[in-house]
């Protein structure tokens, strides 16, 4: 029970140093640019119906997909423990030749040049 309190009073103590130490440490240098409402480089007083290029998402998209692929790749090294380990090598094969085959596809058509 000692254990516990000691710990407590460990980590309110290290959270309080640790805040009270962040308010004082930080370097306030506001600028022109820091104050503005947009900190990206927009002009907020310009119009908001910028074109933009729709290749941005295809990117964006594709990035999300192969992150997908490695999320669905990551219990692979375990699937040697299962009844029948050729079978979820055969499906992790399925799935990156597919994803590889819509890469090459996108790649060919010209999808992922980003100057037009």
């Amino acid at each position: 029970m000692n254990l516990v309190i000691v710990i407590l009073l460990i980590t309110m103590a290290l959270s309080s140093i640790l805040a009270i130490v962040s308010f004082w440490l930080p370097q306030m240098n506001p600028d022109a640019e820091k104050l503005s409402p947009y900190e990206c480089g927009f002009d907020p007083l310009g119009s908001a119906r910028l074109p933009f290029s729709i290749r941005f998402f295809l990117v964006a998209i594709l990035f999300l997909l192969f992150d997908l692929e490695i999320a669905l790749l990551l219990p692979l090294p375990w699937g040697d423990q299962l009844f029948n380990p050729a079978g979820a090598l055969l499906w992790a094969s399925v799935v990156l030749i597919l994803l590889t085959l819509g890469l090459i596809y996108e790649w060919t058509q010209g999808g992922l040049e980003w100057a037009e």
